[in-house]
């Protein structure tokens, strides 16, 4: 693969984890943010950087813990004081990055480490700068940068350490006689190890007595964590005007001047860290998308929850709007006034004639009793559906609530509450499109031949009360005395619907009525549905996603030439 076109999928791929987002607090979904975060930074610092300029000077990382003496150790290879050192802990805060003269141009512009500000001088420098140093004593074709301890007591610095070990092509880990077997060196290490980092080991305030025990025990632990890396070994000594005698360091200025003038080791040292930097890109892109599906996964448990509720909302609907029930009160009441019972049910057997008469009468009365009952109908759909959807949002929240995830949003208060003014506008469209829709096929019906004398004499209005009726009169869900008059407000409502339609256009058109009222309040559970959600999957990648970053991590092969 030639170097272009690994530096075109490199940004492919920082693009595509970039896009990665875990919004729900699943397991894992903090660790995958602090990877992305990590990969990320990585490429901006590092990967791009050496693919854009393959011949860039080699940057060696001074990287350590509290105390190590890695300021002294830079101060000393220079011989004189560029970082700041001393028995105050931080002491290094700002990174101070020293090279020869001829080669600082390749760092004073933000191709490397692009988020922290060049300044020549200390003095106003922060964490988020980084101070420029030439000076000859630094071997051409390598720089040396002194980070802050890895275990800093303050969490800025240490983040910054990770950050710049990750920008180097070389780690020089500084570790003392006394501390070179505690437990955060070697975690940093390992993930050098991991990434196939080129390598070499400071062993700094080494012991006379301690010169060929403590070197050789420590080479014995980097090979048992197969960690290919040399120990340059510095005796503890006194400090000359805070430097480290040059006669001290000899093993480190040495090492250093062989690989300044081998430009083929640098070149190896290079390609070693790039390749394994992109090899190691493999497991960690793949955990970032485990925690990527195990996002996915958490968002349908959700959508899945709030789904479930609604449907229960949309049987307690179905069973409201049968049985009679929604005929209580006025709707039952106006309707009885004008039908009566048993005198009404004789007109009808004697004939169509007077009952007719009888409607004539009623809808011509002030008010008119169909705009009653249509209102009627439409304030208790109303009622039974707004009870039922404040009953799916109480189990949505009890069910979200049984999730550390699903917590987090009810607490967040992330699904936005519809206000009751807003809720009841939708039902009482809906509603009366449908009644508007009942009149219609009613209206359709009575233009037929068989109906027209009767269905004149009767009116639209009227007929489609009659039918609005008819679709809610059953007696289930009454009791006593509304038994008795629903049962006969259904029975006068279908007789007379079939003495004008006949019979099976009588059930075709409540079929239709009732399907069509269905569907609407469907369409209201849907949209309400819709805010839970768009709440549980806000923020989350989408399939196609998690598609694309695996397709840029497969394209990614760590082959650069």
């Amino acid at each position: 693969m030639s170097k272009q076109t690994l530096l075109e999928r490199v940004e492919r791929l920082e693009q595509e984890l970039g896009n990665a987002r875990w919004p729900l607090d699943v397991d894992g979904a903090e660790e995958a943010r602090s990877a992305r975060a990590e990969m990320v930074g990585q490429i901006a610092d590092y990967l791009l950087p050496r693919l854009q300029a393959m011949d860039a000077p080699l940057l060696a990382v001074v990287g350590g813990s509290t105390g190590a003496g890695k300021s002294a150790l830079v101060n000393s290879v220079i011989r004189r004081v560029i970082s700041e050192s001393g028995v105050l802990r931080p002491t290094t805060t700002t990174p101070v990055l020293a090279s020869h003269p001829d080669d600082l141009r390749w760092f004073e512009d933000d191709r490397i480490l692009p988020g922290l500000a060049r300044t020549t001088g200390a003095k106003g420098a922060g964490s988020d700068s980084l101070i420029l140093v030439g000076d000859a004593d630094v071997p051409r074709g390598i720089a040396l940068l002194d980070a802050p301890d890895i275990d800093s007591v303050v969490q800025a610095n240490r983040d910054l350490a990770s950050q710049l070990l990750s920008a180097a092509d070389l780690w020089l880990f500084v570790t003392t006689a006394s501390r070179y077997s505690d437990a955060v060196p070697w975690d940093f290490l390992r993930k050098a190890r991991s990434r196939s980092t080129a390598l070499a080991i400071v062993l700094n305030r080494v012991p006379p007595e301690a010169l060929d025990e403590v070197p050789q025990h420590l080479a014995q632990m980097l090979q048992r964590e197969g960690l290919d890396a040399p120990v340059l070994t510095v005796p503890e000594t006194a400090l000359d005007d805070g430097l480290i005698p040059a006669d001290s360091l000899r093993s480190v200025t040495d090492w250093l001047a062989v690989l300044a003038a081998d430009a083929h080791a640098r070149t190896e040292m290079v390609r070693k860290t790039l390749e394994g930097t992109l090899s190691s890109f493999q497991d960690r892109t793949q955990r970032i998308l485990d925690a990527l599906v195990a996002q996915a996964g958490a968002a349908g448990t959700l959508v899945d929850q709030a789904r479930a509720a609604h449907r229960e909302a949309l049987v307690e609907i179905e069973e409201g709007l049968s049985g009679g029930a929604l005929l209580r009160g006025e709707v039952l009441a106006r309707w009885h006034e004008f039908v009566g019972t048993g005198d009404m049910m004789k007109n009808l057997q004697t004939g169509i004639g007077r009952f007719r008469d009888r409607v004539n009468e009623m809808f011509t009365g002030q008010p008119p009793v169909t705009r009653e009952v249509q209102s009627e109908v439409e304030r208790n759909i109303e009622a039974v559906v707004m009870a039922a959807l404040d009953k799916a949002a109480d189990r949505t929240v009890s069910s979200w609530n049984s999730t550390r995830y699903g917590r987090t949003l009810v607490k967040a208060n992330q699904v936005p509450a519809v206000p009751q003014e807003d809720l009841r506008k939708s039902i009482e469209t809906e509603v009366l499109a449908w009644q508007a829709s009942v009149l219609e096929l009613v209206r359709a019906q009575g233009a037929s031949k068989r109906a027209a004398g009767r269905f004149v004499s009767l009116g639209v209005n009227g007929v489609g009360a009659a039918l609005m009726i008819a679709v809610f009169a059953h007696t289930g869900g009454l009791t006593g005395g509304e038994v008795v008059i629903a049962g006969g407000t259904a029975a006068l409502s279908q007789r007379l619907l079939e003495a004008l339609f006949g019979d099976e256009a009588v059930r075709d058109l409540t079929s239709k009525a009732r399907t069509d009222l269905l569907d609407r309040i469907q369409g209201l559970i849907e949209k309400d549905t819709l805010r839970y959600e768009e709440a549980a999957r806000r923020g989350a990648n989408d399939p196609e996603d998690l598609s694309s970053l695996r397709d840029a991590l497969g394209a990614l092969e760590a082959n650069p030439q």
